[in-house]
């Protein structure tokens, strides 16, 4: 690989690291160690998406990516570094009328890449979007693998489905999972290498026709459901299902992973499509019951396993100063956390407020906070070191006694501001579990008729579920304390 690539994959990494608290990996095996392949995969978060399958692919991938996000500062150098090819839609402004010609262009660069024993990956629904569904499929994947095989008539390209899972897309510090799919397999009749001089209309019936086994394929990969709500429902049956299973078995599973999320999620959303073609009416009934069940526990601001018991405290000593914290945390906790908070809150205000105002779509909000938090949290510290320095030859100047370390007093600025906001982060995590445990705790004694009849309500929902899964065949298996595995 390329110092300019490894360049700028390094930094991608870094990123990601930083934003995410966990990225969990799933299918490397899939990914063959040799040959040329085509990655396709869903779109749902602008720029994070790429990153993602950058930094975990364990091949050199090229993208195609719309081109006019090389013109942005840092972006255009780390897509330039990685390879990255300008693909022009018909909906931006300034594609020109050669618009077509150009794409022809940049997919031949991509084919020329898979051909010579590289990854390429594309993004074929061609836009990010925030819908639950999946968009139409443009047919650039299916035409870019049969440039690749005319390329190299010996060799098949392999087309590695990518999943990628987020379980709120938007925050900072959230989960991920990339799950690399097995390889499609085409059928025999589109397992074809182009021949010279076919025919336009049959060149692109077959990439439609290969678009639509792409489409099977990452639809199988996500999940993709037909609405927010019904979304939401089928997690709710998930946690339903997960949390009276534990209580069953009397066992405490902890929190579920994404790769358990995301089968669990597979594993309602197969028995309930296949539900729906043999029982509608049931499955409705069931659906409405579900939604009640749901909006209670919503209302509430519970979740299904906080039913049966009560939360641990995260930090037991910070339960007696949850009361207290507002006027005396700063007192008690180390004078570092007082620090990254001075510094860092300020910033992550503004990143916040930027995010919205420059965010088109709820989808870009992660890659807007992405890329000016880091621009603007390194300047934040490197202005904070620069002042510390200052302040220190104005001291100097003013008590002689104190000692002459300019540089020393930046540096040290600058590691107290990076390493107090990491640790203020993970003060307001611990805090904000545990305001949680105490209202749920609270709650629990409050209102123990109503969380009696939600317990009723699970058992009850349970069963029925557990009726309509019977004799189905689910993606992954149910582990002795409810959890779901492959």
């Amino acid at each position: 690989m390329s110092a300019s690539y490894q360049s700028a994959v390094s930094l991608v990494r870094v990123l990601v690291r930083a934003f995410f608290r966990r990225v969990e990996v799933s299918g490397l095996e899939n990914v063959p160690e040799t040959g040329g392949g085509l990655i396709v995969a869903s779109h749902p978060n602008g720029l994070i998406d790429p990153g993602l399958i950058l930094a975990h692919c364990p091949r050199r991938v090229a993208f195609g990516a719309r081109h006019g996000l090389f013109r942005v500062p840092l972006l255009g150098w780390l897509m330039r570094g990685v390879g990255a090819v300008p693909i022009y839609r018909a909906v931006d402004a300034g594609t020109g009328g050669d618009r077509r010609a150009r794409n022809e262009q940049s997919l031949g660069a991509l084919a020329g890449a898979i051909a010579a024993g590289r990854f390429a990956a594309l993004f074929p629904e061609g836009v990010s979007h925030d819908a639950p569904r999946m968009l139409e499929l443009k047919t650039g994947a299916a035409r870019l693998y049969y440039q690749a095989r005319a390329l190299d008539p010996a060799r098949a390209p392999a087309i590695i489905p990518v999943g990628l899972h987020y379980d709120d897309k938007r925050a900072f510090r959230s989960y991920a999972l990339v799950e690399f799919h097995p390889a499609i397999e085409p059928p025999p009749e589109l397992d074809v290498v182009p021949r010279g001089g076919e025919s336009p209309e049959l060149a692109r019936e077959r990439a439609a026709r290969l678009t639509d086994q792409i489409e099977a394929h990452l639809s199988a990969a996500v999940h993709p459901t037909e609405s927010w709500e019904l979304h939401h429902l089928m997690h709710r049956a998930r946690k339903l299902v997960r949390a009276e299973r534990a209580r069953r078995a009397a066992a405490a599973p902890g929190r579920p992973d994404m790769q358990e999320r995301v089968l669990g999620f597979g594993r309602i959303w197969a028995g309930y499509n296949q539900r729906l073609t043999s029982h509608p009416d049931d499955v409705e009934r069931v659906r409405t019951r579900l939604a009640r069940y749901d909006e209670t526990l919503r209302a509430l601001a519970l979740e299904d396993h906080e039913l049966d018991l009560d939360p641990r405290l995260a930090s037991p000593w910070l339960g007696f100063l949850l009361f207290l914290q507002l006027a005396t945390v700063y007192l008690v906790l180390p004078p570092i956390l007082v620090v990254g908070s001075v510094v860092n809150v300020p910033v992550a205000v503004l990143l916040m407020a930027i995010s919205k105002l420059a965010s088109r779509a709820y989808k870009d909000e992660a890659t807007v906070k992405l890329l000016a938090g880091a621009v603007l949290f390194p300047a934040t510290w490197i202005g904070a070191g620069v002042l510390a320095a200052r302040g220190n030859v104005w001291l100097r100047a003013a008590l002689p006694g104190v000692p002459d370390v300019p540089v020393l007093a930046g540096v040290v600025m600058g590691l107290l501001c990076l390493i107090g906001g990491a640790a203020g982060l993970r003060y307001l995590r611990v805090a904000r579990e545990t305001a949680r445990a105490v209202r749920v705790r609270l709650l629990r004694r409050w209102r123990r008729r109503e969380i009696e009849r939600l317990r009723t309500e699970r058992s009850e929902l349970f069963e029925v579920i557990m009726a309509f899964a019977a004799g189905l065949e689910l993606p992954g298996r149910v582990a002795a304390d409810g959890r779901i595995v492959r």
